[in-house]
């Protein structure tokens, strides 16, 4: 449905291929036709000849028609070379982090829910290295030093999964857009940035908090579903407002009006980049740190590229599309004076 929306209902909008002839379209209207029972009535139509009008006037005036035609301005391409603003350079830094590490969470998260539970209680570790890989003689203490996860089983792995859902859904529809409108949106990306380095910090001590089931069955109760909630919560209010606010923000970063096709093309690229490395890197410390009973190394270490993004952001500022104005365009200011 998403393709068939793509290719038969949008309308180009890059400046260079604007207004030119699109066969999606024409398919869609020809359809349409069909199914609404329109047909193209075919004819002339006479038009009435306006009192005072010479035949002289009318050949003046496709005269100027076709001389207007003839001037129209050549439409000029800012050279690859000068795309590297610095603006855009602090965006797609920004940009890259923050799907770094929007991309890893899920995978993460998920591969967290159903790691093994640590079994404090066992007096030899006979029995937790059935299922953690623990180096000798561990012995947990806080407020770094512990292992584990919560051994939870696909039925409540998708629990979890709705919890996310629902969240998500309810904060885009409720409190985004009165806020987003009130607080601007390099207020609303940095201001959410900030909330991430929060949410990954937290996330490990999920393994520590107390179950009403002992381990190594799966981790239940209510304070495990809180906390649970809590945590999907903060990183899912973050994501509400950082995900359209980079967006606008990458858009607007582009120098000029004729290569915002290209901006958009290595921000995704950057984007695609990064949310490939991403999981890699962190479920490599992931299982790093469970081998050596820290299972907050990835966590920790997602929670600083989460602050580094946070911090790259006050870098960014809003631009307007047209940063940089080439030879015979007029900047706004100099054509308000023009038009005095």
């Amino acid at each position: 449905m998403d393709a068939i929306g793509v290719v038969f209902g949008l309308e180009e909008t890059l400046e260079g291929l604007r207004g030119k002839s699109d066969w999606g379209l024409k398919v869609s209207r020809y359809l349409l036709r069909i199914l609404l029972g329109r047909r193209n009535s075919g004819g002339y139509v006479q038009v009435g000849r306006q009192d005072g009008m010479r035949e002289d006037d009318v050949e003046m005036n496709e005269a100027k028609a076709e001389e207007a035609t003839t001037n129209l301005p050549i439409k000029k391409k800012l050279p690859f070379g000068r795309i590297w603003t610095r603006n855009v350079l602090c965006t797609l830094l920004s940009h890259g982090l923050l799907a770094m590490h929007v991309g890893t969470f899920n995978a993460l998260w998920f591969v967290f829910l159903s790691t093994p539970r640590y079994m404090p209680e066992s007096k030899n570790e006979a029995d937790n290295s059935k299922t953690l890989s623990l180096p000798p003689n561990y012995q947990p203490h806080a407020p770094f030093t512990f292992t584990g996860g919560l051994a939870l089983p696909p039925p409540s792995i998708g629990t979890a999964l709705a919890i996310l859902g629902v969240i998500g859904i309810t904060l885009q529809l409720l409190l985004y857009p009165p806020l987003s409108f009130r607080l601007g949106t390099t207020t609303s990306l940095r201001a959410s940035l900030l909330l991430f380095p929060v949410a990954y910090f937290l996330a490990p001590y999920l393994s520590i908090i107390p179950s009403t089931s002992p381990p190594p069955g799966p981790a239940t109760g209510p304070w495990i579903w809180l906390y649970i909630t809590l945590v999907l919560s903060v990183q899912v209010l973050a994501r509400t407002f950082a995900l359209p606010s980079t967006t606008i923000l990458v858009n607007n970063a582009s120098p000029h009006p004729s290569v915002l096709g290209t901006i958009h093309g290595v921000a995704q690229s950057v984007s695609s980049a990064t949310r490939t490395v991403g999981p890699v890197v962190f479920s490599w410390l992931y299982g790093l740190g469970l081998g050596k009973g820290v299972v907050g190394m990835a966590w920790w270490s997602m929670c600083v590229v989460a602050a580094a993004g946070a911090g790259a952001s006050w870098l960014v500022r809003e631009g307007d599309g047209h940063e940089i104005f080439l030879e015979g365009e007029l900047e706004p200011r100099e054509e308000v004076k023009g038009n005095r």
